[in-house]
């Protein structure tokens, strides 16, 4: 008897390495309208809401022209800055095939999302994609979980979510599902390597054996 029939991920730092283009896409608009530099801490500290609601903060009467550039800089420099985890892709087929729904929950942006998404060339594996833009509350909250529990009548006990931080982890455990950590990542294995969680894998092919086990 499978063990999951509904899975969620998130993205970065799970399906894709991107912190080096997020951080690389917020300095350049810093530089070019506010002339300075952040540090990578800095950066990440701002994380929570999506870039739409900080780029706001800081633009005042530019944001919309800021907007462009941050989005035009991210999309153009996604192939050299940014990439899959390789594995990843096999990973989602194996869980297509046993026809079990996907989805992501991810404390970004709808339209970075979609095109990490699209350019990694995993957006059609996705049966729903919840957004920072689409929901009232972010991580940890258990919102985005919800969303799909509802939407495909889940029993909330073999649903799985997969990330790399400790706020994936306590957005499963507020929802009530099973959390997988996944440390792949070098900065999720820095900084979240002693947070439990229901599962902890440090390589995909770890979790790959996991999942053929059960599901």
């Amino acid at each position: 008897m499978k063990k999951f029939d509904g899975i969620i991920f998130d993205v970065d730092g799970t399906l894709a390495a991107t912190n080096d283009l997020i951080f690389a896409s917020f300095n350049y608009v810093a530089e070019k309208y506010l002339n300075k530099k952040l540090s990578n801490d800095e950066i990440i500290a701002l994380f929570g809401p999506t870039e739409d609601v900080i780029l706001k903060e800081w633009m005042n009467k530019q944001y919309e022209e800021a907007r462009k550039d941050y989005f035009d800089f991210y999309e153009s420099q996604h192939h050299l800055m940014a990439e899959i985890f390789p594995g990843i892709k096999e990973i989602l087929q194996f869980i297509k095939s046993k026809k079990i729904p996907l989805s992501i929950y991810t404390g970004r942006g709808r339209n970075s999302s979609y095109i990490t998404l699209k350019t990694i060339g995993l957006y059609h594996f996705f049966d729903m994609i919840v957004t920072g833009d689409d929901v009232v509350n972010h991580k940890p909250s258990p919102e985005g979980i919800n969303k799909f529990i509802d939407a495909f009548q889940l029993d909330r006990k073999k649903v799985l979510m997969v990330g790399d931080s400790i706020y994936d982890v306590e957005a499963a455990r507020t929802a009530g599902v099973r959390s997988c950590l996944v440390l792949w990542d070098r900065d999720a294995n820095e900084k979240y390597s002693n947070v439990e969680a229901d599962y902890t894998f440090s390589s995909l092919e770890e979790f790959y054996n996991f999942l053929k086990e059960n599901i």
